[in-house]
Parts: structure tokens; C-alpha cells; sequence
């Protein structure tokens, strides 16, 4: 199976499924001497993980991530980086009665139409579970960018189906992010949005939303013409995500209501510094970052596995119902927080040490 590896310079490739003894990655491409432990990466791990809440699945996952290569004495040593995340609470015979059916908007009948077989348990390949080993990834990532050229990345949930948040996106913080079970900065639409995830649980259904992501102080500079523009690449990062429907930046659609007079970054000297008035292209131009804030959101529907009762066919093709058993997350969006920085990070740290080998700057 092809698709399995994210980026240049900075190459991960995931691997495993859902229900599987392990799931992991391989890092290929990381400079060498990065401190690195195993406790770096299980912060980012825990945000991510199953079990956290009411509004989340009720699975229960350490993923208590193992280094197995890549880094000698707390410093990585510039070899390929296997981590390793081992399954510990597998229920495939929650899938059994979904072996004859397609599951409506899953993946099931993609799979089963393209490969000719699919792993029941959990979606497989398939499944929301591959993104630990995405997060494990970005975690380091993260670290790098952090430490080399100061990088910030802050997600957080802007909507929950039709209730939106009111957040300053210049202003928002980790801490405020991490004050509520939803990851939604303002505290009294959080409640919302947690009372209405909890009785769209209750009822057997599913709702979705919007993440937004503030990315500070990246370097000018990032990102490829044509094909690799930054822009772009953090689009197909996005919606590699499972259950992502739409990614936008900057302005996005709404920048096709105003006027190129309105919607133009008027260029001020602040400093030595050249900056942008305003940001309505998000940090990008021309594919290339400007300095200025990186700003993206990143829609998700609601999650495809309910327990009403849906039609559906089986797979001979007869008619048929299907009420979903097992355990599956009322929103995606909480857990969802982590794997956009990942991905955003994954997508940063590549752009940055490409920049840095062709033209030069903080390896």
C-alpha cells in the first residue's frame, strides 16, 4: 500500500492498524544531537489519546510510546527514528456484526471496493488510531522548531456544529485551550458545545466542527513554487486527517466577498522588521511564508460510526440496516486539537530544513 509517508527532508512514515498488537512511525531525515526522551513525546500523546472525557470515546489507551532506534544517549543521532505505540485495549469482536455491512460514509466500502479485503476490526489502516503515531511524530517536530527557530503552534476548536466561539486568534494560548474538556478557548460557548456533544451522544448520533490553528514566529521563507507551496502542503497534511471535509487559509472564503483594495497586506516597516498591516493571506504568498502568523482552519464532520439506525448495504449487495456498536468518538474535534498541530508541525519542520539546505539558515 502506497501513501504511507509524509514529506521531503523530514520523511514519516506511519504504519499498523487499529486493532493490531502496535501502531507506529519511522522519522527518517531528523538532524542529529536533538535532545530527545521518551517523555517529549507522551505529553503530546496524552492530549491525543482515547478515554480523556464524556465527550470522547471510551476506549482506554495508554499509548505509552517506546523509542526503538534513531537516538543514543538522550541526543538523536541523525538515523531513521522508530517509535512504537503498543495496542493494549482491542475489542474487534465489537466489529462482528459489521462484517457483512457497509458502514454509511466509512470507509468500509472503499476499501473492500479498492483492495478487495479489509481489516474488520476498528477500520484497520483505516482508522482515527493512526494519528497517534502522526502526533508521536510531531511531537519531535514540534521540539525542533521550538528550539531552533522559536516556532509556536496553537490549535484550537472554533466550532461545534452551529455554535462558534468568539476567540482572538492573535491572542490565544495553550492554557486557555486546555481549560475545558472541548479545547475551545472560550470558556461559556464550551459549555455549549459540551452539553450539545453529550446529547448528540446520548441520542446515538454524532455532530462536527471547525479547528482553527495560529502558527507564530515562522521564518520567512518556507515553503516550494508551484507544487510544494506551504499553503499546500499544510492542505494535504490537513486532509490526510481522518474525517476532515475542508481546509482553508487566511481569509479563505470569505475572502471572496471583499474587494482586492480590502483584501491586499498593505506592507509597513516596523523596525528593521517588513510586516503586513493586516493578514488576510494567512502567513503565505505566493506559497512562500511572509513572517506573519500562520492562520488555517480545518473542518470535520461529524464521525461516520453511530449507534442509530441507518440503511446501508451489505456486502453482496442486499439492503440492509445497521446500528453501529463499539466505541466511537460523539465529536472528533477534542481529540483532533494535537493531531492539526502535528500535522502543522510535521509540514514546518520539513519546509524549514529544506530551506535550510538550499538556502541556507538554522539547520
Amino acid at each position: 500500500m502506497t501513501g504511507n509517508t509524509l514529506g521531503r527532508l523530514f520523511r514519516v512514515t506511519n504504519w499498523g492498524v487499529s486493532h493490531g498488537k502496535a501502531i507506529g512511525v519511522v522519522i527518517d531525515g531528523c538532524p542529529p544531537l536533538v535532545e530527545l526522551s521518551e517523555r517529549d513525546i507522551q505529553q503530546d500523546l496524552e492530549r491525543r489519546a482515547p478515554g480523556q472525557s464524556e465527550v470522547t470515546t471510551e476506549r482506554k489507551e495508554p499509548d505509552a510510546v517506546e523509542i526503538l532506534s534513531g537516538v543514543f544517549e538522550g541526543k538523536t543521532t541523525g538515523t531513521p527514528i522508530s517509535l512504537v505505540i503498543f495496542n493494549k485495549d482491542q475489542k474487534s469482536k465489537d466489529y462482528t456484526k459489521m462484517a457483512q455491512v457497509f458502514r454509511p460514509s466509512h470507509a468500509d466500502f472503499t476499501y473492500q471496493a479498492k483492495y478487495g479485503i479489509r481489516d474488520l476490526a476498528g477500520g484497520g489502516r483505516s482508522s482515527a488510531r493512526m494519528t497517534a503515531g502522526n502526533v508521536a511524530a510531531g511531537a519531535l517536530a514540534r521540539k525542533i522548531l521550538k528550539e531552533r527557530f522559536g516556532v509556536e503552534i496553537v490549535a484550537f476548536t472554533r466550532s461545534v456544529k452551529d455554535l462558534v466561539a468568539d476567540v482572538d486568534v492573535e491572542k490565544v494560548n495553550r492554557e486557555d485551550v486546555e481549560s475545558n474538556a472541548v479545547r475551545c478557548p472560550d470558556a461559556k460557548v464550551a459549555k455549549k458545545m459540551q452539553a450539545l456533544i453529550e446529547d448528540a451522544k446520548k441520542a446515538g448520533d454524532s455532530v462536527g466542527g471547525v479547528i482553527e490553528c495560529v502558527v507564530r514566529n515562522v521564518p520567512i521563507g518556507l515553503g516550494e513554487p508551484i507544487f510544494d507551496k506551504l499553503e499546500a502542503d499544510l492542505a494535504k497534511a490537513m486532509l490526510a486527517i481522518n474525517a476532515t471535509k475542508g481546509f482553508e487559509i487566511g481569509s479563505g472564503f470569505e475572502g471572496t466577498r471583499m474587494f482586492g483594495s480590502e483584501h491586499n497586506d498593505a506592507f509597513v516597516k516596523q523596525g528593521k522588521a517588513i510586516k503586513t498591516a493586516t493578514n488576510h493571506s494567512g502567513g503565505v504568498q505566493g506559497g512562500i511564508s511572509n513572517g506573519m502568523p500562520l492562520v488555517f482552519r480545518v473542518a470535520f464532520k461529524p464521525t461516520s460510526t453511530i449507534a442509530k439506525q441507518q440503511q446501508t448495504v451489505t456486502t453482496e449487495g442486499k439492503e440492509a440496516t445497521l446500528a453501529a456498536s463499539g466505541r466511537h468518538d460523539p465529536c472528533v474535534l477534542p481529540r483532533a486539537v494535537p493531531i492539526v498541530e502535528a500535522m502543522a508541525a510535521l509540514v514546518l519542520c520539513d519546509h524549514a530544513l529544506r530551506h535550510a539546505a538550499q538556502c541556507g539558515g538554522k539547520p
